[in-house]
């Protein structure tokens, strides 16, 4: 096998060869870059891996800007440390996530998986697209409304009422466009991947917005947003990480 390890951090780079070697022993060849540039240019010098092993966030940037940049047709193992981008990875030729840190068994599952998938009797050139129907087909019913439980009794919520989400430990604030909070039995993580992509956005790992309830955007700092929301009187702010693609996701 020939793999490509896409990994800005030097320590978990390490761990995963580790892994590898113990699970393909003397049996594979890897590449490795710790960049955007650098994926970029591996890729485009060599379109021989069999499989990627890919974290989310890079030195400049995020995997997900290689894969817009270059056709790639290669089975992807995500690895990282953020459960906010599972349904983008999916999109991409993602076949498995691994949250870490991750375990020998976690990697060694995922190349199981992959074996079955990618298997000379199982091969098919487009199992790949028909992976991604799958998942986009699984996606497409998304949380209509909230469920929640109050003292007084339960609460029906749409969600096309709530402004944006905001994590509360291993719950979740709902706010809504009249400015009142609901409490959710859910972490933030979790609730994210119910939401509609093209309708929510999660700004950083804290908060969750709504698009059609934006009142204001405006410039912050060099690489963040502040955001004004319905029914609401402060600002909220994107991360440095999530400003890029929240523009894209925007169309600015």
């Amino acid at each position: 096998m020939n793999i490509l390890i896409l990994e800005d951090e030097i320590p978990a780079y390490k761990k995963l060869h580790h892994c590898l070697t113990q699970c393909l022993g003397a049996s594979f060849m890897h590449a490795h870059a710790r960049s955007v540039e650098e994926g970029i240019q591996v890729l485009n010098e060599c379109d021989a891996f069999d499989l990627i092993f890919s974290d989310i966030k890079l030195l400049d940037g995020t995997a997900f800007e290689i894969f817009d940049s270059v056709t790639c047709s290669i089975p992807i193992i995500f690895c990282t440390a953020y459960d906010e981008h599972l349904l983008q990875a999916f999109k991409t030729n993602g076949i498995e996530y691994i949250l870490k840190p991750f375990s020998q068994t976690h990697i060694a599952n995922a190349l199981t998986k992959y074996q079955t998938l990618f298997s000379a009797k199982a091969i098919d050139k487009n199992i790949l697209d028909n992976l991604h129907l799958l998942f986009t087909a699984k996606q497409k019913k998304y949380k209509k409304k909230f469920v929640i439980k109050k003292q007084s009794g339960i609460l029906l919520i749409e969600t096309q009422e709530v402004a944006y989400i905001e994590a509360f430990g291993e719950l979740s604030k709902l706010m809504d466009i009249n400015g009142n909070i609901h409490i959710k039995s859910i972490n933030i993580g979790k609730l994210f991947t119910d939401l509609d992509p093209d309708q929510f956005f999660r700004i950083n790992r804290s908060q969750i917005i709504n698009i059609d309830h934006i009142i204001k955007i405006d410039p912050h700092t060099k690489n963040r947003l502040s955001i004004l929301m319905k029914g609401q009187k402060s600002a909220i702010f994107t991360s440095s990480a999530t400003t890029k693609d929240f523009r894209k996701w925007l169309g600015i």
